[in-house]
């Protein structure tokens, strides 16, 4: 069910693909699970492209704060579908009669390396986009280059050990749990900044 190789062909091909058009979101792929991986995947992409608004010279704080709103909520999904990659992966190891309960507990959820991995083919991206950038000052294309590097040698890392946290749950031999992110910066009752603001209105 899980493959790292298809999680990052997949990022590659949809980082690509919305890049040429922003508009596109619809993966379009039969997969339910590789579905999920995109939507996933295309929260990070819109996370990545909001904050860079906000570092935009000359933007207002007005149009900042808009776009404090948009990234709140836009994390928000962002760690919600990581969470329900992870209750999805469960559900199916749970009609297997898997996880084993006596196996060694990992410390990291597939989902959270799957959220990792699409951040890196983010990076990936757009460094290899700013090695082949013809205005660039001198040495920014090799500082790229090398920056390319190290990224892919991490994905590849991590995608080894995606592929080996999964095997071992599949042989019984370890085992990962669901780790809600449980945010309180969005729930209104639960961040003293709104809550409080909230109470100082007149007629609450």
């Amino acid at each position: 069910m899980l493959s790292a190789i298809a999680i990052t062909e997949l990022h590659d091909e949809l980082t690509e693909r919305w890049h040429e058009d922003t508009c596109d979101a619809d993966a379009g792929l039969n997969d339910d699970w590789l579905n999920l991986v995109a939507r996933q995947h295309r929260a990070n992409f819109d996370l990545w492209h909001i904050e860079d608004e906000a570092r935009a010279p000359g933007a207002t704080d007005a149009e900042l704060a808009a776009v404090k709103r948009r990234v709140d909520s836009t994390n928000q999904r962002r760690n919600d579908l990581a969470e329900q990659l992870d209750r999805v992966l469960l559900a199916w190891l749970e009609a297997h009669n898997l996880p084993n309960q006596a196996a060694p507990l990992h410390s990291e959820s597939p989902g959270l390396i799957i959220d990792r991995l699409s951040i890196l083919a983010l990076k990936i991206y757009h460094s290899r986009e700013e090695a082949a950038r013809e205005d660039a000052p001198a040495g920014h294309a090799d500082r790229n280059r090398d920056r390319l590097a190290i990224l892919t040698d991490q994905r590849e890392d991590l995608a080894g050990c995606l592929d080996s946290l999964w095997r071992e749950t599949l042989e019984g031999k370890r085992r990962f749990k669901l780790y809600r992110q449980l945010k309180m910066y969005n729930d209104p009752s639960l961040n003293p900044a709104v809550y409080r603001k909230l109470g100082e209105e007149p007629g609450l």
